[in-house]
């Protein structure tokens, strides 16, 4: 007979992930900033386009690499410590990136803005959180992960307008200081330790309705996982680093991209919720090869569109594709993996996708500036797509799906 032990949720469990997304909101935010100022970014380096979506690429690689070792650091200090550093260290980031492009901007958002400032908040953001979940995981996940489409969704038109009246360097030293104002004081106040697990291995405390189990050997699960995350991201990052600049291709203007670029984080972040509590039903790997799946028709979908309303609409079935997956990778490491190996299995799932999410939007503006289109970019991005979609695929059919 099975003894439920207590669960570790309580209300203030979800006060705490609110707070957490608030944080990931405002530090995520930070990159959105050389997305919506691209061509002007640009425009200093000879038109080059590759030299600022590198500088987001490197933010995002270095976010990944940050993760695993502050993912350590937090498992020993605390992730109130490294969040105020991060925080500190997005300021300086953007503060340095002000210098110019392209060596301060790429030394700024590279190393400061990603792997020691963004590092040192997403990925321990994420154990941290699921330490203070036992029942809805998924369903927590799935929502302090939205903070970076609620950062895509809110900042983008205030960057327009800001590039637009102030430039990019006052906008970027602006909102450094805006996180450093508002991230400190919140970690201060309001993220305590966890709550002491009752999970020992991989038994959860209040057992769910089903448990997963891979038919592979571990290592092997674990490889086929990490190379998945760089597939799928690698498409994942081209719409959302490269929209606005797409628009303007077409003759769109540059505030009506932006708020496209707005309505396809809205609708990620709204789905997400959704897409949390169904991951608590479906597993991890299954959320991803659904969403795997939307995304490919979407991100296909900007091969043969041109319109105003055709790509409001694409944008926002991208984002309804693509907000199911990060946190499903994160879902099934605990799915699949023992607890007390969270620490390290996590923040290296997470710096695969920050690894595709870098390639992809470097890949992007470095295609554009030989082809002269995004058309050979958003190709490239479907055909890695697909290869994560049968990847995924083949995760799934050996997965065992039996009553906990």
């Amino acid at each position: 007979m099975h003894s439920v032990l207590p669960s570790v949720e309580t209300g203030y469990s979800w006060l705490v992930a609110v707070v957490a997304l608030i944080i990931m909101g405002l530090a995520l935010g930070a990159g959105w900033i050389t997305a919506v100022a691209l061509t002007e970014i640009a425009a200093e380096v000879g038109g080059s386009r590759s030299v600022p979506a590198l500088a987001t690429s490197l933010a995002w690689l270095g976010s990944g690499i940050g993760g695993v070792l502050m993912g350590r650091i937090a498992h020993r200090f605390g992730t109130k410590s490294t969040v105020i550093w991060g925080a500190l260290m997005v300021g300086i980031g953007l503060s340095i990136s002000t210098l110019g492009p392209p060596g301060p901007l790429w030394i700024g958002h590279g190393l400061f803005v990603g792997l020691l400032g963004i590092g040192a908040i997403n990925a321990p953001m994420y154990i941290y959180i699921s330490e203070w979940f036992d029942r809805r995981r998924g369903s927590a996940l799935a929502l302090i992960s939205s903070g970076s489409y609620l950062a895509g969704a809110l900042w983008p038109p205030l960057f327009e307008w800001s590039v637009r009246y102030l430039g990019w360097r006052q906008t970027m030293l602006l909102y450094g200081a805006l996180v450093i104002v508002v991230i400190v004081p919140i970690a201060l106040i309001f993220l305590s330790a966890p709550p002491r697990s009752n999970e020992v291995g991989n038994a959860p405390a209040t057992p769910p309705a089903t448990s997963f189990q891979v038919r592979l050997p571990v290592g092997l699960a674990f490889g086929l996982i990490c190379v998945a995350g760089v597939l799928c991201c690698v498409p994942m990052a081209m719409p959302q680093q490269h929209l606005v600049a797409f628009c303007g291709d077409l003759g769109i203007k540059r505030a009506t991209g932006a708020l496209i670029l707005s309505v396809l984080l809205c609708t990620a972040f709204l789905s997400r919720q959704a897409w949390g509590a169904a991951s608590d039903q479906l597993g991890g790997l299954q959320t991803i090869f659904i969403g795997s799946g939307v995304q490919a028709v979407a991100l296909t979908g900007f091969l043969f569109t041109q319109s105003e309303s055709e790509l409001f609409l694409v944008a926002g079935v991208f984002g309804l594709g693509f907000s199911a997956i990060v946190p499903a990778y994160v879902l099934a490491i605990r799915d699949l993996f023992p607890a007390d190996e969270a620490h390290w299995r996590m923040p290296t799932v997470l710096l695969c996708t920050g690894f595709g999410m870098s390639l992809g939007g470097w890949l992007a503006g470095s295609l554009y500036d030989f082809f002269g289109s995004y058309t050979p970019a958003f190709a490239t991005g479907v055909a890695a797509n697909f290869l994560n979609f049968a990847l995924i695929g083949l995760l799934v059919s050996r997965q065992l799906r039996k009553p906990a």
